[in-house]
């Protein structure tokens, strides 16, 4: 029987660290450039519970050009990851005013 899956999409705004978290995880190395995303998914193998799972990550891009591709990654979502930089303290706000409204 194939694994069951999680999907998790994460948001927050642009340049906060979304893709460099998601490819740390993944790679267990930091990139070393900054590259804008508009919208990347990866699948990755994890355990819960002793039970094999298939956990897909959606990238999504945090630029207000974007704001109405994002919506379409949301469907049957298990997990949404809000991300904010602590040293903006604009992205934090961020979290109450567009990012928990929006999911």
């Amino acid at each position: 029987q194939p694994p069951k899956s999680i999907k998790c999409v994460v948001v927050g705004d642009g340049a906060v660290g979304k893709t460099s978290m998601l490819f740390a995880y993944t790679t267990n190395t930091f990139p070393s450039v900054h590259k804008p995303t508009v919208f990347d998914n990866l699948a990755v193998m994890v355990e819960v519970r002793g039970e094999p799972y298939t956990l897909g990550l959606f990238d999504t891009a945090g630029q207000e050009d974007f704001a109405r591709l994002r919506p379409l990654s949301y469907p049957e979502t298990d997990i949404f990851l809000v991300c904010f930089s602590v040293v903006s303290p604009t992205s934090f706000e961020n979290v109450k005013e567009n990012w928990v409204p929006e999911i």
